[in-house]
């Protein structure tokens, strides 16, 4: 296919590559004056926490990825968000003053969640577009919890929503936002997006199976129910250390459920913890046998919107 993507390793061209090699071929071209005045590397050398040399030179390294797909495929622009403008103009103004031809680069703003944190990896809570990584229960759940002014920003971005109809479903949530209408429209947009419709059927499926009224009792969730649960992240744990009985800080965080007994400790503290749909708030509470649904299943809730499903074999 003409002009097809195509998706490459830079440890292709830096792994036989010496340290020497590199600044050989490539630091003598760039003036450390040029790399100071970039703004994301003046303002960490002038913050607090200043910045290391790893971080300081890797202008250079993906400013060499650049140049090496400028010359061995023909890739004359690089694109990114805002926080890359550095490192990618570093790369077109290595490629001029090594081939004296000319490279583009275009950056959009970073996109932003409401407190301030970036769509990344590295962020806690984020999401990916592989089932294997977040199943599409999970990435149902994070467009459905975006706040107001996320689901605002985002319904514009991630839908392909005709312009009239945002502005109809704006408007209406600005009436009444308690129906939440704008996250669920932009949660069942992204989620068919990404994982076809049958993956936001499931997603609801499990959505209707676990968040219904606390009132009602775990017991209206039947066997077939709890096992089918799509994307509620499960963890075996010992049937006979279930039975013979444990506090449930011990048991949050044997199981997995939190990563700590601190944790645990203070979530349960400020009301955060439910066994099968039961509050629990007392950190000596006992996990016995008597807890287990068909003899197997524990429910544990973590605060409002998580769950888990310990499995006792």
């Amino acid at each position: 296919m003409k002009n097809n993507a195509e998706m490459v390793n830079n440890y292709e061209w830096f792994g036989k590559m010496s340290f020497l090699d590199f600044i050989r071929e490539t630091g003598k071209y760039i003036p450390v004056n040029y790399m100071l005045a970039k703004d994301s590397v003046r303002k960490r050398l002038e913050g607090e926490t200043g910045m290391s040399f790893t971080e300081f030179t890797y202008q250079l390294v993906q400013g060499f990825d650049f140049y090496w797909l400028f010359t061995n495929k023909n890739c004359k622009l690089q694109m990114g968000g805002s926080d890359q403008w550095g490192n990618i103009t570093t790369g077109a103004e290595l490629i001029r003053r090594k081939t004296r031809k000319e490279a583009f680069a275009f950056t959009c703003p970073l996109l932003t969640k409401a407190d301030g944190g970036k769509f990344g990896k590295t962020e806690q809570g984020n999401i990916w577009l592989d089932p294997d990584k977040t199943s599409p229960f999970q990435f149902y759940q994070f467009w459905l919890n975006a706040s107001d002014e996320d689901a605002g920003k985002w319904v514009k971005i991630f839908t392909f929503l005709p312009k009239n109809e945002i502005e109809a479903l704006a408007a209406e949530h600005q009436k009444n936002p308690g129906t939440r209408e704008l996250q669920k429209i932009l949660a069942k947009e992204v989620t068919v997006l990404v994982h076809g419709k049958e993956g936001y059927q499931k997603a609801i499926d499990t959505t209707e199976k676990l968040f219904k009224q606390q009132s009602d009792s775990v017991e209206s969730l039947t066997k077939k129910e709890l096992e089918s649960l799509e994307g509620v992240v499960r963890f075996p744990f010992s049937l006979q250390r279930v039975q013979g009985g444990l506090d449930v800080v011990s048991f949050l965080a044997e199981t997995g459920c939190f990563s700590s007994k601190g944790e645990a400790r203070k979530m349960i503290q400020n009301g955060g913890v439910s066994i099968n749909r039961q509050k629990v708030d007392d950190t000596s509470f006992q996990v016995s046998g008597s807890n287990l649904l068909f003899d197997r299943y524990i429910l544990v809730q973590k605060g409002r919107k998580t769950y888990f499903l310990v499995d006792t074999i």
